[in-house]
């Protein structure tokens, strides 16, 4: 793969060479659907959120899915059977997430569901999938996974969750930003992840979070909170989701205007499908953001993270090579390609055939453990916890220095690592 993919949309042969190159095909051939002992096709549910506060991340999960299917069926399927993926819009609605999930297990029949970002769709959500018995893989990064609140059959295989990204990336932060932390967080569980862990974090690291701001998802304005921040803050960090955080971005750099200012972490969902250089941001210049994947290409890419961005068709600045004010949710939406190849992965080890094998494909999915980078696996190289249901990967800090994201620390995959807080084999199916 060579950078010259950036761009364009990437020609059949030079993708497949990707996928060999990462361990998707044993061979330069093509596996034909016809060696499965069934030609009908594996389908997959994809819990979508088309409307509501994550439609900017369903938009582009909708397309990063897309894109890696159209590359599962070039290399042969999913035991030499095609799949198909059947996408239903949950309105980000923790009630409406449990009716798609029946309609998708029940009425469309499909063989496990995957794709939820928002965490309150999933605790909505999770349970359905439990008494219907089909595997239901999330794309949440929400600690109530690898808590043991949910069941056997929820996993979270393709993405991190706060707890291990704020543990890996707070002893950074400390030791180069600052000690007096300030937090703005949205008011509901993902938030809530972020207030405990990164509160425990930093008092760990001998510092203090001298105030939190817990902000309703709905709101449309920041500017009566902005107000209580206390002034000895050093450190503002603020994570947002929502329509609403262009909003919130530029209204925080109205507060502080050209005066003084603490220093600012945030992490990237607060400008996720958001252009860095849109008026108004420009206060943004010299802060710092988490990433789960860098936005901005970096002169380090792996050749698995070039063929895959341009397989998702986004160009080295993070927007749609066919609109460059499309801006791509790029932190977030390589979950959905990650755990697309991982039920891939754990189908073929479990031989899966159809809904009798569910349970089987749980059990191959939970006896995972590496996973090194690949074209399954372009985000880099993650340690799979069977126990726990979570993965764990790299985070990426980066800063703002003229209008891009520049990495400026990576972490190890031990540094976002913590104890098991419990054990999803030992539960009953």
């Amino acid at each position: 793969m060579t950078t010259k993919l950036i761009g364009t949309s990437p020609n059949r042969r030079s993708v497949l060479t990707g996928m060999a190159a990462g361990g998707l095909l044993a061979s330069g051939a093509l596996p034909r659907f016809a060696q499965a002992q069934s030609s009908a096709p594996i389908k997959l549910g994809f819990q979508l959120h088309r409307t509501g506060i994550g439609a900017s991340y369903g938009r582009w999960y909708e397309r990063t899915a897309q894109a890696a299917l159209k590359l599962l069926n070039e290399g042969g399927g999913i035991n030499g059977r095609p799949v198909e993926i059947i996408f239903e819009d949950d309105g980000t609605d923790p009630r409406r997430g449990a009716e798609v999930v029946e309609k998708l297990a029940s009425q469309a029949g499909v063989d496990a569901i995957f794709g939820p970002l928002f965490s309150h769709v999933v605790i909505g959500s999770a349970p359905r999938a439990g008494e219907l018995k089909v595997p239901y893989l999330v794309c949440s990064e929400g600690y109530h996974v690898a808590s043991g609140m949910l069941n056997r059959w929820t996993l979270q295989p393709g993405i991190t969750d706060v707890r291990a990204q704020v543990s890996s990336m707070a002893p950074w932060v400390m030791n180069n930003l600052g000690k007096k932390v300030t937090m703005v967080f949205p008011d509901y569980a993902f938030g809530y992840d972020h207030r405990d862990f990164f509160t425990a974090a930093v008092e760990a690291q001998g510092g203090q979070v001298v105030a939190q701001l817990a902000i309703p998802p709905t709101e449309t304005s920041f500017t009566r909170y902005l107000p209580q921040i206390p002034a000895e803050t050093e450190v503002l960090y603020h994570v947002m989701v929502g329509p609403a955080v262009l909003t919130f971005v530029k209204e925080l750099g109205e507060f502080y205007g050209t005066g003084p200012r603490p220093e600012i972490f945030g992490f990237i969902d607060s400008l996720e499908a958001v252009n860095i250089a849109s008026p108004g941001l420009e206060f943004l210049e010299g802060t710092h953001f988490w990433e789960g994947h860098c936005r901005t290409q970096q002169a380090d890419a792996s050749e698995f993270e070039i063929a895959y961005r341009a397989a998702v068709g986004v160009d080295a600045d993070g927007a749609s090579v066919s609109d460059a004010k499309d801006v791509a949710t790029y932190a977030h939406m390589f979950s959905t390609w990650e755990t697309l190849f991982i039920l891939k992965a754990g189908m073929e080890a479990a031989g899966y055939q159809g809904p009798a094998d569910r349970q089987k494909l749980v059990e191959a999915i939970e006896a995972m453990t590496a996973m090194p980078a690949s074209m399954a696996h372009p985000q880099g190289d993650k340690m799979f916890n069977g126990k726990t249901h979570q993965v764990f990967g790299h985070q990426n800090i980066s800063k703002v220095e003229g209008g891009k994201l520049l990495r400026v620390h990576k972490t190890t995959l031990e540094d976002s690592m913590y104890e098991d807080a419990v054990d999803y084999t030992t539960m009953s199916f």
